[in-house]
């Protein structure tokens, strides 16, 4: 053991509050040395311990018939999906690195969320991400958007899997905070499905990948921190990606699974080697003995304390049967991969680190881990000012204005609403031939379960705004909009994933609402019938530069999960023929709260979240589901940013169709068309189907408007022209180019 002094004082330098300190004495029977503390630091650090928030996302509702692997239990969640599959997913964040370095940030968030899928034995099928930036004005977000765009962009195709949905939304709250979260899905038969565990004395300890070095030592206390001037100092901290070896480790894994000498499987990702250590052998009940020194390492300037924290990437561990090594490594080097025995399974619960034959570190695996004895904290929450405020809106306050067609030129060229083509076309979203919605735009992604009739329906949703205006509304809001994406295409959800992005927990009024937020994916998770099958907390959003002190918008990422149980029903948002009739489904109201047309036509920044109902909002869902199953529509396309009017000419668009409506005189226009009014969908049905159609609602107590039919090309509303559809799909597809290519010389 290190004879090196360890302090309170350098426990709090780590991270570590003095209590914190006292519990390892306690849990140790004495002080820690360096590397132990080390080893607590980024354990029980917020990106690994959950320790702020793990209260509260035990109240979330983790149980339901499909469900293979309770939140937790596994590196992702498990779906059973019937015909012998099952479907692994998850998001995670990757906010602090890409805050510094957005290229690298963004490229092993990818690297990850896929090394979380396919250690389980599934391969990755789809990814979808969800970004944050700030005023798309400056240099610096334009610096940002480029570099993770490429990140994402250059991994994934690299990598060789497909995005197949994904968001974006700019607001000044992100300047200095980006948020970069990152989903894969991947699809596994029941009976190969690995786990994360240990177990079986004397079975050998493999290392495999990349060699290890000193990027990202630390990353998981530093994503446990607010950004500050000085946060590019902590490059280190910023793990540098390979797709290429990932893409070797991927058939690596996945045939060394097919041989049956696994016992249990974890890639390193937050706190590497000491990370995949401790929780295998918590939940397999066993203990291990590492060597250090037998790490293949790319560097030689490097401490025992490094090795076991480095995040160095593309890196797994393995435990096998013993007696099968010669099968792990045999597919190793047919893959050209490197690997190394580092140690072995033990009886107790004990995790022994040695360094050329001395013992550098003696911990119980449980101490360090979530669930077992890492601190369990109740922080303090407080509603904050603005709530009260937001509430005193009042939509007669803001005058209507004359000119709407001007309305909707400013809005459809919002970066928030205009096409994001310059991102999603440097992502390959192709590759592997499943991908159903490229040619076929719906309002999910839609990927091939091929050799079935089915269908993977998959959606990433969440407006800030609106969280930041209600947290508990916002989130529910979130949850059904990823619902009502699912349904519009033809599929059903069946569980949700979820990234967490708030600011620093210890301040009260951002607690209040993180805990709003629970509440409310709660209440909707239990209304859709989607349980959270786990995902990622990301606190510390937040930015302490110069006299300023601001948390990003609250932002509970919803990655959702749907089947298609018939290929044939996959309905895409486009409308098929000139003459079809327009129904809205749901009701409109007289409101604009938190709508993208008030926040940024008007520049009002304070109102509450827009209408929402949880029971209207489930039986509009429940209808459009009927509706596709009884082929009564020929398209479907829900309603949210930008309102009614975007979601017609997201429709329009795709075959440059144009249409008529009319609106309600008992709405004022602007709320109308512009308003984001929850629990809406627009469809279109055939005339031959018209008749079939309105007796299935008025059968069913539905509300539905007909709102107008569609054109061969022109775009009108209440008798006034706003333009032909090639003009307008000119401006909203060339927008955000503009934006990203203005001033280049400042990039």
């Amino acid at each position: 053991m290190s004879a090196i002094e360890v302090t309170v004082e350098a426990a709090k330098e780590l991270g570590l509050l003095p209590e914190e300190f006292e519990m390892i004495k306690g849990y140790l029977g004495r002080t820690p040395n360096f590397t132990e503390l080390s080893i607590y630091s980024v354990m029980w650090s917020e990106h690994a311990s959950y320790k702020n928030s793990i209260k509260w996302l035990k109240t979330l509702p983790r149980k339901g018939d499909a469900i293979l692997a309770e939140a937790g239990t596994e590196n992702a969640g498990l779906v059973d999906l019937g015909d012998g599959l099952a479907c692994a997913f998850k998001i995670e964040s990757h906010n602090h690195p890409c805050a510094v370095e957005p290229y690298q940030g963004a490229a092993t968030g990818v690297g990850g969320i896929n090394r979380d899928i396919f250690t389980m034995g599934a391969r990755p099928v789809a990814q979808l991400n969800s970004l944050r930036f700030g005023n798309i004005n400056l240099d610096r977000t334009k610096w940002l958007v480029k570099g993770v765009v490429k990140g994402i962009g250059n991994y994934g195709n690299a990598f060789g899997i497909p995005v197949v949905a994904g968001e974006v939304f700019f607001d000044d709250s992100f300047n200095t905070n980006p948020l970069v979260n990152a989903m894969s899905v991947g699809l596994v038969r029941k009976d190969e499905v690995v786990s994360a565990i240990s177990k079986g004395v004397d079975n050998p300890v493999f290392i495999v990948g990349s060699s290890t070095g000193k990027d990202g030592i630390h990353g998981a206390t530093f994503a446990s921190a607010d950004i500050t001037e000085n946060s590019a100092d902590d490059l280190p901290s910023v793990q540098v990606g390979d797709p290429f070896a990932e893409k070797l480790i991927l058939e690596a894994s996945l045939e060394v699974i097919r041989t049956g000498a696994i016992v249990g499987m974890q890639d390193m990702g937050a706190a590497g080697i000491i990370c995949s250590t401790s929780e295998m052998s918590e939940k397999g009940g066993h203990g291990m003995r590492i060597n250090l020194d037998k790490v293949p390492l790319r560097q030689q300037n490097i401490e025992p304390w490094e090795i076991l924290l480095s995040e160095s990437q593309e890196r797994m561990l393995m435990v096998v049967h013993k007696g099968r090594e010669a099968d792990v490594e045999a597919v190793m080097q047919k893959w050209d991969l490197s690997y190394a025995v580092i140690g072995e399974v033990t009886k107790g619960d004990r995790l022994e680190f040695f360094w050329h034959g001395n013992k550098v570190a003696d911990v119980p695996a449980p101490s360090l881990v979530l669930g077992g004895g890492a601190p369990v904290y109740d922080r303090e929450y407080k509603e904050p000012a603005y709530f009260r405020e937001f509430k005193k809106f009042d939509i007669n306050s803001v005058p209507e204005p004359a000119d709407l067609q001007e309305v909707a030129l400013a809005l459809i060229k919002h970066p928030n609403i205009a096409s994001k083509r310059w991102i999603y076309e440097q992502y390959d979203s192709m590759v592997g031939t499943a991908n159903m919605a490229t040619n076929f735009p719906s309002s999910a992604g839609v990927v091939n379960l091929k050799g079935t009739n089915k269908a993977l329906v998959l959606s990433v949703d969440c407006n800030s705004r609106y969280v930041k205006a209600d947290p508990e509304v916002g989130t529910m809001i979130a949850v059904a909009e990823a619902a009502r994406n699912i349904v519009c295409s033809g599929g059903k959800p069946l569980a949700i994933t979820n990234c967490l992005n708030f600011g620093n927990p210890y301040i009260p009024e951002v607690y209040w609402q993180f805990v709003g937020a629970i509440k409310g994916m709660s209440q909707a998770c239990i209304k859709f019938g989607t349980p959270v099958t786990g995902g990622n907390v990301s606190f510390y959003n937040q930015s302490s530069i110069g006299n300023r002190d601001e948390a990003v918008f609250p932002t509970p990422t919803i990655g959702m999960l749907g089947l298609l149980d018939n290929k044939n029903q996959h309905t895409t948002l486009a409308f098929k023929e000139k003459g079809h009739m327009i129904y809205l489904i749901g009701r409109s109201k007289n409101d604009i709260a938190s709508s993208e047309y008030l926040y940024s036509f008007h520049g009002i920044k304070a109102s509450p979240a827009p209408y929402f109902n949880l029971d209207e909002e489930y039986k509009v869902q429940q209808a459009v589901s009927q509706l596709i199953q009884r082929n009564l529509v020929q398209s479907a396309n829900d309603v949210s940013d930008g309102g009614l009017f975007v979601a017609l000419l997201e429709s329009a668009m795709p075959r440059n169709f144009g249409f008529d409506i009319t609106t309600d005189a008992e709405i004022r226009t602007d709320a109308f068309l512009f308003g984001e009014a929850q629990g809406r969908v627009v469809v279109t049905v055939s005339p031959s189907r018209e008749t079939h159609f309105i007796d299935y609602m008025m059968d069913n107590g539905i509300p539905v408007t007909a709102l107008g039919h569609v054109t061969k090309s022109e775009v009108r509303i209440d008798d006034v022209s706003f333009g032909f559809i090639a003009d307008l799909k000119k401006v909203y597809d060339n927008a955000l180019t503009d934006k990203m290519e203005a001033n280049k010389q400042c990039l």
